[in-house]
């Protein structure tokens, strides 16, 4: 998951309720201080929330772009049913058709980080029309790698049986494992994150995680949409396999960023870079 480094919202940033044809979204929306050269659409991975961008969305705005990050259905303060059915990859893709409908700028730029990269393709394969292009960000067209799909099959075996608050402590435990000696999170973000993950669905956890596990090789699909593509990453990636997202890359003709010193969330570590790499993507689109 990613783990934003601070709370604090960026200027002309707040939270609203997104009322769409599909229910409410939570989101976080950064407008620029004057004219507005496009909207984005961006929205996250597993595990994770709009709160994920809030680096990002300052410096997109601060570009001139109408910035909205998303918490998808059942994704901590959006709510969702607890029928497996509603967090298919095809009922998440309608999601997003539907909010960038309700943002009213015509076609937007499309974002989607990590599994939100699953969801943004589909939805950019079903309605091209709504999107102006579309980036996956640390996300690829084919299945996670191998040690991420043994960590995400050990989280819903968790879930099936035991309390979300004990798997929890669990996940904590084993990622303070892989942290540098004497690194603490402060204790907003630690209240965050927790807070995040109890009011996460686990019906949502548990299809988002087959998902990742099991999905199907989707280049051919990436190679024969009509909306411009971007496949962006860091050189330290390690949810995805690095030459996996390049050859998909290379197959599709994408626009292809790499950002040096980031790993799976630049969104986070490199906000200033990344934005510089998008925004220069859209102006070419």
């Amino acid at each position: 998951m990613s783990k934003p480094r601070s709370l604090a919202l960026p200027p002309r940033t707040h939270p609203r309720r997104l009322l769409t044809g599909r229910g409410s979204f939570a989101v976080l929306e950064a407008v620029p201080l004057g004219e507005t050269r496009g909207t984005v659409l961006l929205l996250p991975g597993y595990t994770g929330s709009k709160e994920d961008f809030l680096a990002l969305l300052g410096p997109l705005s601060d570009a001139g772009y109408r910035a909205v990050a998303v918490d998808g259905r059942g994704q901590h303060e959006t709510p969702g049913p607890r029928r497996r059915s509603a967090y298919s990859r095809q009922a998440l893709a309608r999601d997003a058709v539907a909010q960038a409908a309700a943002l009213g700028d015509g076609p937007v730029h499309l974002v989607g980080h990590s599994f939100g990269g699953l969801v943004a393709r589909a939805a950019a394969w079903h309605a091209p029309e709504a999107f102006r292009s579309l980036t996956l960000l640390s996300s690829g067209p084919g299945r996670v790698c191998r040690a991420q799909r043994v960590r995400v099959r050990a989280l819903r075996a968790a879930l099936a049986v035991l309390s979300k608050d004990r798997v929890w402590q669990a996940m904590r435990w084993l990622d303070s494992r892989g942290e540098a000696p004497g690194v603490v999170d402060p204790p907003e973000i630690t209240w965050f994150l927790h807070r995040r993950w109890m009011r996460t669905r686990i019906v949502q956890l548990s299809v988002a995680g087959r998902l990742l596990v099991y999905g199907q090789e989707g280049t051919e699909q990436l190679a024969k949409l009509t909306v411009p593509l971007h496949i962006a990453y860091g050189d330290g990636e390690m949810v995805w396999p690095v030459a996996d997202l390049a050859a998909a890359a290379r197959r599709t003709g994408a626009h292809h960023t790499v950002v040096a010193g980031a790993g799976h969330s630049p969104n986070v570590s490199h906000p200033e870079e990344l934005a510089d790499r998008l925004t220069a993507f859209w102006e070419r689109c």
